[in-house]
């Protein structure tokens, strides 16, 4: 059954048990975005807000709160998805084994949007701020639509495959936007930025529909990294298991029929206002910077409209479990987009982009043993030019058949493989001066900062150490080294000042590469170092949001031969708030004094709470 409204899917989440009611006046100012984050934590339902304060309609977060609601959701079409996502990027599967695609063509159907003439998404009109104005944390700019489906089309190519669907923030209000104008953001190596080049070429300004709510599918469509040529349209008729209808007039943007809201507008050539903060999935502020305005025409809404929202902010959240879904459906084809490559993971608890892993193999010399990486370094620039890949600002690889049997997601393992086999001298390939995630404030400036692959492949080279040298004498402002894991060593240094750099090649140069920190292959330095001891998730968020690996990465007994640097003891990266570094996320105490309250109440939520 395809559920191609979003009322549709949240009465069959009822009926499962899937969702819950939250019918007690909630208020869209921090509360609601509070008790999101406290059941998502707790693995709990769906929640439908029904009485929402000062706002007509009901909001409904969590949807995608846990793979398994995720799967129930697309329990009809999954299956079908990935053999359609396969045959994208290899056709001749269908040919080789027919046997394996049997009703293939007739899905394919469901690729084709649907033009009509008329939908639901048209039967009323409200204000902007008439919506729900949601805002998650104390110091966003303003509220802010989490789950939009922003919708545009190339201004000199007509049709509806020719278009982008993609998922952009937007600010609904605050700052300076006036009653009518909303704020996007889109980070680079997105494709409304390109409808927006060519319009702004042509002097004239680019459509944009704002969609929000119907089918769930649209929402993960709006998210998919597809292969190329592949319009999210078409995925999301397949993975609806209906096509996606969309209202075509003479003129006019194409806007989806089944949508619960569509604001439509235009963005103004040359136009920018100040966009943000806001809390972002790196566990910081995204700071205020200038994005395109977008002038608002008309507000649509159907009958029984319901909002959709999630929360963002540090992992694990909301989206989370998106980029397990999308692992899902995505993963078995990488080796087909990237030769050589067996598999990539984006390490969610590094916020996704500062980390990813990947495993690949050494072909170029079958006939002579491997022991340093040669066609990993091919592979990691291919990873590095894929979409949304080319974000990453670490990239960790192995060799397959140093690690046969590895898997990828678990990020311990993995990084312990690389430890004992990483030759510091030689596996260290840095970027500098180039673009990385428009949310990393740890470079020089927006989109602006370096990256580092550590391409890992021969022999185990070292056995690694989980006990701390004794004694462990430090300079003086470095205190309380803590064992993170086996070859990780945390310490904690003093604040970083503005000569921040030269700390830590103070520090570099004072304990050497004979020192017995050297047993330890890779040190952080880092504001509190207990934190770190012995928990992953603290090490991989703190160590990689906030280096710039050509500023930030250091190393005992650290040279540069033939303009390439290495270090012959630890490699040490710096990991402490910088000055120019984002402000970290916290909750509002009141309000969570408030949410407390809900969780002494007796309600159906309060044991998630």
């Amino acid at each position: 059954m395809a559920l191609n409204s979003l009322g549709k899917c949240v009465r069959e989440l009822e009926s499962q048990g899937f969702l819950l009611r939250y019918e007690h006046v909630a208020d869209p100012y921090l509360e609601i975005a509070e008790i999101q984050r406290r059941v998502f934590a707790n693995n709990g339902p769906a929640i439908l807000f029904t009485n929402v304060k000062d706002c007509q309609f009901p909001v409904v977060s969590n949807l995608f709160g846990t793979l398994e609601r995720s799967r129930f959701i697309f329990r009809n079409s999954l299956d079908q998805v990935r053999r359609l996502v396969q045959a994208k990027v290899d056709p001749s599967q269908i040919l080789r084994r027919p046997w394996r695609h049997v009703g293939l063509a007739l899905q394919a159907l469901k690729m084709i949007p649907k033009r009509c003439s008329r939908g639901s998404v048209l039967k009323h009109r409200c204000e902007l701020s008439d919506l729900p104005q949601i805002q998650s944390w104390p110091g966003d700019g303003g509220p802010f639509i989490t789950l939009p489906q922003v919708f545009s089309q190339h201004p000199a190519q007509d049709g509806l495959l020719q278009s982008n669907l993609g998922m952009y923030r937007v600010q609904l209000a605050g700052g300076d936007y006036l009653a009518n104008q909303v704020g996007l953001h889109y980070q680079i190596h997105r494709g409304i930025g390109v409808h927006q080049q060519v319009a702004n070429e042509l002097g004239k300004p680019l459509k944009v529909n704002i969609f929000v709510g119907g089918s769930p599918a649209m929402t993960v469509a709006a998210v998919m990294p597809l292969p190329e040529g592949m319009s999210e349209l078409t995925f999301a008729g397949v993975l609806n298991g209906k096509r996606i209808k969309m209202i075509c007039q003479t003129g006019e943007l194409p806007i989806y029929a089944d949508a619960d809201f569509c604001i439509q507008g235009e963005i103004i050539p040359d136009e920018l206002k100040p966009e943000g903060p806001f809390g972002d999935h790196l566990g910081y502020y995204s700071l205020a910077h200038d994005f395109p305005v977008m002038r608002v025409n008309n507000v649509f809404h159907r009958e029984g409209a319901i909002w959709p929202f999630t929360v963002v902010g540090r992992p694990p959240q909301e989206d989370t479990r998106f980029g397990e879904l999308i692992h899902e459906i995505t993963g078995p084809v990488i080796p087909s987009v990237l030769p050589g490559v067996k598999a990539v993971h984006a390490v969610d608890a590094a916020g996704v982009h500062p980390l990813l892993l990947a495993i690949g193999s050494e072909r170029y010399t079958p006939f002579s043993e491997v022991d340093h990486p040669q066609e990993l370094l091919t592979q990691a620039h291919a990873i590095l030019g894929q979409g949304q890949l080319s974000l990453a600002k670490y990239l960790f690889m192995l060799n397959d058949t140093d690690v046969p049997s590895l898997d990828i997601g678990q990020i311990k393992s993995f990084l312990l493989e690389v430890l004992q086999r990483v030759d510091w001298r030689r596996d260290l390939h840095f970027s500098t001066n180039t673009t990385i995630d428009t949310l990393d404030y740890s470079g020089t400036g927006l989109n602006q900062g370096s990256k580092l692959v550590v391409a890992a492949a021969g022999n185990i080279k070292r056995e690694l150490t989980s006990t701390l040298p004794t004694p462990c004498s430090l300079p003086a402002e470095y205190t309380d080294a803590c064992v993170v894991m086996p070859g990780v060593l945390a310490i904690q240094g003093p604040p970083a000042g503005e000569g921040y750099v030269q700390q830590v090649n103070d520090f570099c140069l004072t304990v050497g590469d004979d020192h017995s920190v050297n047993d330890f292959p890779l040190i952080v330095i880092v504001d509190e170092s207990h934190p770190l001891a012995n928990n992953l998730n603290e090490f991989l968020w703190v160590t990689f949001t906030r280096s710039n690996p050509a500023v930030d990465v250091h190393g005992l007994g650290a040279s540069i031969n033939n303009k390439h640097w290495g270090c012959t003891g630890s490699l040490v990266i710096d990991a402490r708030c910088k000055p120019h570094h984002a402000p970290l996320l916290e909750v509002d105490e009141e309000t969570c004094r408030q949410v407390d309250n809900v969780a002494s109440s007796g309600h159906a939520i309060s044991r998630y709470l």
